[in-house]
């Protein structure tokens, strides 16, 4: 089973980098990223996305800006439609809670998966957090795919999923399905995909936005989603980050699933997320 120590071929340069899990995730020390020569450091940055699924920067006082800035230099940006149309930089998505509002983010999942070209990475920037918990945990999709039999590879290596935002955004947006789907129409994707820069092969079906696996039962597809989704959350495949204000997580998620922890209330937790568009989930056999 490969895991990051098999990858020591992705030379991350002078980046300082301090792995957490061997399976995913590290932290960046000693760099600004709001510096005006960034740009130079950005192809380390990616490789070291590339090798670890998800990078953490500490002490980052980004302005809204800049935060759009550093994200533009992975490629072009996405609007959320829980963004308020009014808002001056809209590719910030807040993401607040508080005592009036309890976190609902805390699910496995992949974002944006509703989409036919879901996010290629999201950078997340703590403006807020409480003093205790409000973690969030991040899982290696490759490893998680690994884990399974070769029988069952093969299985689902055929199989496509339907993927629907009105599982989670219908009762947010307070809009009925339909009203959703006109502009957001639900979404078949490969159950294994394909990484287009590693090659691995990922479980690409998760818990918030995963309706159904076409051409099996409703009583099939639930075990093999149930089957798959308890894989996916083994914690031997995890990592787990303590937030404080002005940390960063950047994730690949093409390859990382996440849950964020609400087990802060009523304390609050305010975040800011820009988030890369993708490409089309494919399979290569």
């Amino acid at each position: 089973m490969a895991t990051i120590a098999d990858k020591a071929a992705l030379d991350t340069g002078s980046l300082t980098v301090d792995p957490m899990t061997p399976a995913i995730g590290a932290i960046i020390r000693d760099i600004d990223l709001g510096s005006s020569d960034i740009a130079d450091r950005v192809p380390e940055i990616r490789t070291a996305l590339l090798k670890y699924g998800v990078i953490f920067f500490r002490d980052q006082e980004l302005t809204q800006e800049q935060h759009i800035a550093f994200a533009r230099h992975f490629g072009e940006l996405e609007i959320h439609p829980a963004t308020p149309k009014d808002q001056p930089n809209p590719e910030v998505l807040r993401i607040a809670h508080g005592p009036k509002s309890r976190g609902q983010e805390n699910n496995w999942h992949s974002d944006v998966t509703w989409r036919e070209r879901p996010s290629l990475g999201s950078i997340l920037l703590a403006r807020e957090v409480p003093d205790v918990g409000g973690d969030t945990c991040f899982g290696n999709m490759h490893l998680a795919y690994e884990r399974l039999s070769d029988q069952m590879k093969r299985f689902c290596e055929g199989l496509t999923a339907v993927h629907d935002i009105s599982r989670v955004f219908a009762k947010r947006l307070n809009k009925a399905p339909e009203d959703l789907h006109d502009k957001y129409p639900p979404m078949r994707h490969p159950v294994i995909r394909t990484h287009p820069e590693t090659g691995e092969r990922v479980i690409y079906v998760n818990t918030a936005f995963t309706s159904h696996i076409e051409g099996l039962s409703a009583e099939e597809s639930r075990w093999l989603l149930a089957h798959l989704y308890k894989t996916a959350m083994d914690v031997e495949v995890q990592c787990r980050f303590r937030w404080r204000p002005g940390s960063i997580a950047f994730w690949d998620n093409r390859v990382c699933q996440h849950l964020a922890v609400s087990d802060y209330f009523p304390a609050r937790r305010v975040m800011e997320r820009v988030t890369i568009a993708g490409d089309k989930p494919y399979f290569s056999a």
